[in-house]
């Protein structure tokens, strides 16, 4: 897993590059930023698949430097480290598809757990189908059309509707509405369903590791996704497998 960090503090900085290289030989630091411009630039040289980024940085923040990183299409996984004064700014980034967050002082289990789940995440991308969700709606209102962005892109993270709306500058009651309005079902009805289409498209691929399905698309409890399974599907897993086997 190739890895930038971005933290303007050199102690931090530091600290959380030897944190990530004890772990793991698999997990490569290629490259080093003190600020969000550097940062941008360096990403752009060396690929990163996951970008750690601080908030607070000169020239360029950590938000403006996934806004920019997103316009260029630099295609990288960001997980914000932010003191805990931050971490409201930081949870309101779920808008821009930010997979993790860290809050200050970084511990070591909580960062074993990050690169666990980016880890799996990065792993099976190659086997998430292309399902643009926005085509599906495409008079949605606008704020709706960005919310099945987030959804599309995010969906293997933890997704809330009160976070979401605060990230767009709108109510949670306003957001649920028009929601329900354009697309016909509430947002966590449609996650979860959005989660399931993803699964079964994942259980039909060889490659696949059944067990690291549930975690795959969002689940960290293999046996409530079972039950969510056959709730939306209206069969088991093992039902599904067997009759797509006669097709």
């Amino acid at each position: 897993m190739r890895i930038l960090i971005a933290e303007d503090e050199q102690r931090a900085r530091q600290g959380l590059r030897k944190l990530i290289s004890s772990m793991s030989e698999a997990y490569e630091i290629v490259a080093e930023a003190a600020d969000g411009k550097r940062a941008l630039e360096l990403m752009q040289v060396v690929k990163p698949e996951v970008v750690f980024t601080d908030i607070k940085m000169p020239y360029m923040n950590g938000i403006a430097l996934i806004k920019a990183a997103h316009s260029m299409g630099i295609q990288a996984r960001f997980v914000i480290t932010s003191a805990y004064e931050e971490f409201e700014t930081a949870r309101q980034a779920i808008s821009l598809g930010v997979t993790e967050y860290l809050v200050k002082p970084i511990m070591y289990d909580e960062v074993e757990e990050v690169m666990k789940r980016l880890e799996l995440l990065l792993k099976n991308e190659q086997w998430i189908p292309d399902l643009d969700i926005v085509k599906k709606y495409p008079d949605a209102h606008p704020l709706v059309a960005k919310v099945l962005k987030i959804i599309g892109h995010s969906y293997a993270t933890k997704l809330n509707q009160e976070e979401i709306a605060k990230s767009l500058s709108v109510t949670p009651e306003y957001l649920s509405y028009i929601f329900h309005k354009d697309v016909g079902e509430r947002f966590s009805k449609f996650l979860r369903a959005y989660r399931i289409e993803v699964a079964k498209t994942l259980l039909l691929q060889d490659g696949m590791i059944k067990e690291e399905i549930p975690y795959a698309v969002g689940f960290s409890d293999p046996k409530y996704f079972n039950k969510v399974f056959r709730e939306v599907v209206g069969e088991t897993i093992t039902e599904f497998l067997k009759n797509m086997k006669k097709y």
